[in-house]
């Protein structure tokens, strides 16, 4: 409803930025690790910030087991980032996210049935499962290398962010490419899975292209990342885990008008951990994440998402994103 009743009223002086959602897999196992989003493919001209509060709620259940490993993901987590964006120089960007995670029982594990069910979705064991548990756990050869059930909120770990604007045309609808960099640092605690306990680095590209569309039909954009990302050891299933991970987006949004628009993404990423039977931990992740942006003013917008996961298992089953981003 709410993004119903902005639709159509005129609130930019120029086409609304149709960018990707500032979002990316919440499991508890990969979102402690230096996976960035995406982010727009215009960085912030010089003098000038963005800010953003982003709030992730993501439930995970999954249960596996064989003579050697067992795997049990059964917990909701709440992710709220709080991140800054400063333009430098001529084309450059300099920034920070501080993160705080939660996580608990959860209160989404009957909606999420009903959400798989409505739409034809595989429940898995999820119907068979207790309701509004929390426990992470792994063990491989009669060793338990994870354990955690313990609700609480709590410092993930800091990221500094920079940018380099690589092109960008001069027109009403841009083509843009931009270098992006962030670097994660271990101030959250790997015992409670607010951070991972490694430094990391990531690289990417990001690039969008916008089209008018004729009549009064609006924009839309198309907008793409690729990178690599570095990870030191750490200390969360060290001894398994890759330290390096190749990641990428692909996404297209419409405005039909000036204060709304509707945008789709697919994101992806290489696996996070080896020497496992089980896919959900030694393959990569797939998510689609489908929602819009709806712009209150000119500088302030309002994002709203949910992502189910393509690849089962390798990320939460169903997340919501929520992000509120001002420029000043």
């Amino acid at each position: 409803m709410l993004l119903l009743a902005v639709w159509g009223r005129p609130c930019q002086a120029e086409p609304l930025a149709i960018t990707p959602f500032y979002t990316f897999n919440q499991s508890p196992l990969v979102q402690i690790y230096g996976l960035p989003a995406a982010e727009s493919a215009v960085v912030q001209r010089t003098g000038k910030a963005w800010t953003l509060v982003a709030v992730d709620v993501a439930n995970s259940y999954l249960k596996r087991e064989t003579a050697r490993e067992t795997l049990l993901v059964d917990g909701e987590g709440e992710r709220i980032t709080l991140a800054l964006r400063y333009g430098v120089g001529q084309g450059g960007e300099v920034g920070m996210d501080l993160p705080l995670v939660a996580y608990n029982g959860g209160i989404f594990d009957g909606f999420i049935e009903d959400w798989h069910e409505f739409f034809g979705l595989p429940q898995g064991q999820r119907p068979d499962a207790p309701k509004g548990q929390l426990r992470f756990a792994y063990a491989r050869d009669g060793q338990q290398r994870l354990e955690m059930d313990r609700d609480g909120l709590g410092i993930g770990d800091v990221r500094f962010n920079g940018a380099w604007q690589l092109y960008r045309d001069g027109g009403v609808n841009p083509v843009a490419v931009a270098l992006r960099g962030s670097l994660k640092l271990p101030t959250g605690s790997s015992s409670r899975l607010t951070g991972s306990g490694s430094t990391d680095l990531a690289l990417w590209l990001t690039g969008s292209s916008d089209y008018a569309l004729p009549g009064r039909w609006g924009h839309a954009t198309v907008f793409a990342a690729a990178g690599g990302l570095a990870m030191t050891d750490g200390q969360v299933l060290k001894d398994q885990h890759n330290n390096l991970a190749g990641f990428g987006t692909l996404g297209l949004g419409w405005a039909p008008a000036d204060g709304f628009a509707l945008k789709a993404q697919l994101s992806g990423h290489s696996a996070f951990f080896r020497d496992s039977a089980f896919s959900e931990l030694s393959s990569g992740a797939m998510q689609v994440i489908f929602g819009g942006t709806v712009a209150f003013s000119p500088r302030t917008t309002l994002d709203i998402a949910l992502s189910e996961d393509v690849t089962v298992g390798a990320s939460p089953d169903v997340a919501l994103h929520l992000g509120v981003g001002h420029q000043f």
